[in-house]
């Protein structure tokens, strides 16, 4: 295992994502953010060679990453996905560095924040489809990663998933929040029936759903690790082993993000697909974009 006493910096993460509306729905109630928590001076003035606004002499503290899948008609569930995503970047980085300070002496910190985050998008959904009283509904699912080193925080309210590759094995992380999961979970289907069934795909747990249920896992990652952040637009076509195929022969972020989306769009694309990908890598140059599609 390689050296995790220091943690990477920006030239050691390849990261990229993307969203697609896929081939049949009209619009895309997806959004995602892929970004870094840092510290550093930004610049007002100077003699150097940095311009106003450049933060210069950055250090990465984090890695932050959201996908979001909106739930509803209207441009309901594209205004939750979206708020759903302001709203937790807002609140991890306003609370980042004080929970980063206690958590040697409380491990619960972030867990702590991260809840109580989803449940405020949770509560403020719900009160503006109360105050909208047109029947619209404000409902998405939410996948959080803060990446610290070498752990991370995840953070899922509904479906959509995080898996990690590592080491040539391909794990999700994350455990559906659906009724076809609950039925598994009971033993009352088998999983390849539920996958198949009419509860597929109906949440026991979103944001601004009847119920939030936030989850928050920590996990352990080293240099070489791949992470995968979902909506289930990717997961209804594209098979886990596939997943594991394309990870495994990744040569880039981007590359394998768009793989995958072709992958979703050439099995029919019936639903807005959105996907990141980052991978931390030994001490090296690296890639870290965030393109509009």
């Amino acid at each position: 295992m390689s050296d995790t006493t220091v943690a990477p910096q920006f030239s050691d993460i390849d990261a990229w994502g993307a969203t697609h509306r896929g081939n049949v729905r009209p619009d895309n109630q997806d959004h995602f953010l892929l970004g870094a928590l840092s510290c550093g001076v930004t610049v007002e003035c100077s003699s150097l060679a940095v311009g106003p606004g450049e933060l210069w002499q950055a250090e990465r503290l984090a890695t932050l990453a959201v996908v979001a899948d909106g739930v509803g008609s209207s441009g309901g569930g594209e205004q939750a996905a979206r708020r759903a995503v302001e709203g937790l970047v807002s609140a991890v980085s306003r609370s980042f560095h004080e929970a980063a300070s206690v958590e040697p002496e409380d491990p619960e910190a972030f867990s702590r924040m991260l809840n109580a985050a989803a449940l405020d998008v949770h509560e403020s959904l719900l009160a503006e489809a109360e105050k909208e009283a047109d029947g619209r509904r404000f409902a998405t699912t939410a996948t959080l990663f803060l990446g610290l080193w070498p752990h991370a925080y995840l953070l899922q309210v509904g479906d959509s998933r995080c898996y990690v590759f590592q080491e040539g094995e391909l794990t999700q992380i994350t455990r559906d929040q659906t009724l076809a999961q609950d039925l598994v979970d009971s033993g009352a289907l088998t999983r390849t029936v539920a996958e198949r069934s009419r509860w597929a795909h109906i949440l026991s747990s979103a944001m601004g759903g009847q119920q939030a249920v936030p989850v928050v896992t920590r996990v352990t990652r080293d240099w070489g690790t791949v992470v995968l952040l979902c909506s289930d637009g990717l997961t209804k076509h594209v098979s886990d082993e596939r997943i594991r195929e394309r990870l495994a022969s990744m040569t880039s972020a981007r590359q394998v993000v768009e793989q995958l989306m072709q992958d979703a769009l050439d099995d029919g694309g019936t639903d807005n697909i959105t996907l990141i990908v980052g991978k931390t890598l030994e001490p090296s140059s690296g890639e870290c974009a965030v393109p509009a599609r």
